[in-house]
């Protein structure tokens, strides 16, 4: 997919590429340019970073079957947190809108197969932590 079709790519694509530069570059600060969605990716990015061991025995405890986080892909892990801190701590963004934009945001990262993996690990989480959607 080509970004420069967006003139506003996803903010998703944002906390998924600042996440990532901030796993592999830890001694550096996360810079937050101007944006409309300034505030949104800083929420999304510093809550993901902070709550990971949270959102990780989360996963471990509704998807043990699913997935093994030691043997996944870290680009897949980065959209999956993130996806889940929102699930967990956004309660006004709707869980199928959180669900396709990272789906959306994921086709920029991820192969075919993968994101298909990724939604029903979604939809399967989805389901426990917003049972009233």
């Amino acid at each position: 997919m080509d970004q420069k079709k967006f003139k506003n790519p996803s903010p998703r694509i944002k906390v998924i590429q600042k996440i990532y530069n901030s796993l592999m570059n830890p001694n550096t600060s996360i810079e937050y340019p101007k944006n409309q969605y300034r505030k949104f990716i800083k929420d999304v990015v510093t809550g993901t970073l902070e709550r990971s061991e949270l959102i990780e025995e989360t996963i471990n405890k509704h998807l043990t079957k699913d997935i093994d986080l030691k043997r996944t892909d870290k680009i897949l892990k980065i959209i999956l947190f993130a996806a889940i801190f929102e699930l967990m701590f956004k309660h006004n963004n709707p869980k199928k809108v959180i669900i396709s934009e990272y789906l959306l945001a994921s086709e920029f990262f991820l192969e075919k197969v993968q994101i298909g993996y990724l939604n029903a690990i979604l939809d399967k989480i989805a389901l426990v932590l917003r049972k009233d959607e």
